[in-house]
């Protein structure tokens, strides 16, 4: 290790969105770095004008803000090793390179777009890897000098010299070989004068005092590139540790064609930060001991590089849903009336409107039936106003032509009762039905339909007790009225 605390960073590009697995890569690093006492670095690699979109890093901070997970040092929070934006450190990636020139480890080359599509047809023909044939390395001092004075368009390309092969640890994946015939002398610094990825990060990285690079399986193939400009430079490398592909359930490179992948997606569904944490941080790790829910301390304590799997990870939406209703149901109930009044408003609904005790009372009896916030208004909606109409399924099946006498009776019995309590609905209910010589089932079933228009949901002296006996009453004789 280069530092006895390990620093680890996040480098995206702003191209748009994040991804769900660009959240999965930045938790996993995050969750090393408090484990560990480390810090993270926010480093953003911008340096591909052609992909840069307007907006996008505020949509990436953001997103993290949201997510909970925060950088010790970054482009909105400064740092010791700034600028963090690659566009604002072009000076020093030039310096570099030039260093590289002068000791013979990058060349310039002058090749035209034409000439390079001819090779890449030539060994295309010969089904030969396509690879840049070193053209133009044996160019002489003088033409160089020709050309960059004459403006002729330049690329400054890696050498990479004959040898054994390229061999690196990386922690999911043991030891990893390449052979050198096998790596391209890939551009470095391109024609309009910014550094590709593979100069930029490893300049970075080593000045940053990077100490991991925990990054997605996507960028193993460049990693021997890496590790040449490493050895090149005469500087120590990081661990490197590269994460598991995100699969469809199909086993197919998750993509938005099959499905959300934006963490903006998730959370305009109404998903959890938690939640969706919880869910991204087992797409390739498991602590063992079958746990699954976790919140972020859990996480924290028990992460461990070494546990990461080298499988990629199936994207499991029905598990991320039992995730986000796990997540609701252990909140405790100040936190779900929160919650739940934030929600109102999507709905049509006053917060004021209702007395706290009243939404208290129904964030704790829904808690255990819903996957969603907004569930609360979608599978009960009796709680925020009194049935316009009446599930006719359910009135079919348990609406019978006596029905409507029945709960009468029981109206007029509520109403001349003392209490408003589950016994004191319960008890009457039964007095009831005895009374008219039915089972209790021939109440139970229509006044349920009566109080709430829907057959399912908590139990009903539950719902009855937090309606109210008013209320109750008030909806029974109005469920009689118009389905008898």
């Amino acid at each position: 290790m280069i530092n006895d605390k390990p620093r680890v960073r996040f480098a995206p590009s702003p191209t748009g969105y994040l991804h769900v697995g660009g959240l999965r890569t930045a938790l996993y690093n995050y969750l090393f770095a408090r484990k560990n006492d480390g810090e993270i670095i926010l480093r953003i690699e911008d340096t591909d004008r052609s992909r840069f979109v307007e907006g996008a890093l505020e949509g990436l901070l953001t997103a993290f803000k949201w997510a909970g997970i925060e950088f010790d040092e970054g482009p909105d929070k400064g740092g010791n090793y700034g600028p963090y934006m690659q566009s604002q450190r072009l000076d020093i990636y030039a310096k570099y390179a030039l260093q590289l020139i002068k000791s013979g480890k990058a060349y310039y080359a002058f090749d035209t777009p034409e000439r390079l599509e001819e090779l890449r047809a030539e060994l295309s023909a010969k089904k030969m890897q396509p690879k840049y044939d070193k053209h133009d390395l044996y160019l002489s001092e003088e033409q160089i000098r020709e050309k960059l004075e004459s403006g002729v368009p330049h690329v400054i390309r890696l050498n990479v010299e004959p040898g054994p092969k390229v061999v690196f640890e990386d922690v999911v994946r043991g030891k990893v070989e390449f052979d050198r015939d096998t790596i391209d002398d890939q551009i470095l610094i391109k024609s309009d004068g910014y550094p590709t990825y593979h100069l930029a990060n490893v300049v970075d990285d080593h000045l940053m005092k990077i100490t991991h690079v925990i990054r997605g399986e996507e960028w193993l193939s460049s990693t021997p590139k890496h590790v040449l400009l490493y050895d090149y430079f005469g500087w120590d490398k990081p661990v490197f540790a590269h994460l598991p592909l995100l699969l469809n359930p199909d086993k197919s490179k998750l993509s938005k064609r099959q499905g959300d992948v934006a963490v903006e997606d998730y959370k305009d569904k109404g998903y959890l930060k938690e939640a969706l944490l919880n869910f991204v941080a087992l797409l390739g790790w498991s602590p063992g001991e079958n746990l699954e829910y976790m919140n972020i301390e859990d996480m924290i304590a028990n992460f461990e590089l070494g546990k990461v799997h080298k499988a990629g990870a199936v994207f499991n939406l029905e598990k991320l849903n039992w995730l986000n209703s796990e997540h609701i149901k252990r909140k405790d109930k100040e936190t779900l009336l929160e919650m739940l009044k934030n929600e109102m408003q999507y709905h049509a609904y006053n917060a004021s409107d209702y007395k706290e005790d009243y939404l208290l009372k129904v964030a704790d009896v829904m808690k255990d039936r819903c996957v969603f916030i907004r569930d609360y208004f979608e599978r009960s909606p009796y709680f925020f106003k009194a049935p316009d109409s009446y599930d006719p399924d359910i009135k079919e099946k348990r609406w019978k032509e006596n029905s409507s006498g029945y709960i009468l009776k029981l109206a007029d019995t509520y109403e001349n009762g003392v209490g408003g309590d589950k016994e004191f609905f319960e008890l009457n209910l039964k007095k009831t039905a005895e009374s008219l010589g039915v089972g209790a089932g021939q109440l139970i079933h229509p006044v349920r339909l009566a109080v709430s228009g829907i057959g399912v949901g908590p139990g009903l002296y539950e719902i009855l007790e937090i309606l109210g006996k008013n209320e109750v009453v008030k909806r029974i004789r109005t469920a009689a009225e118009k389905l008898k």
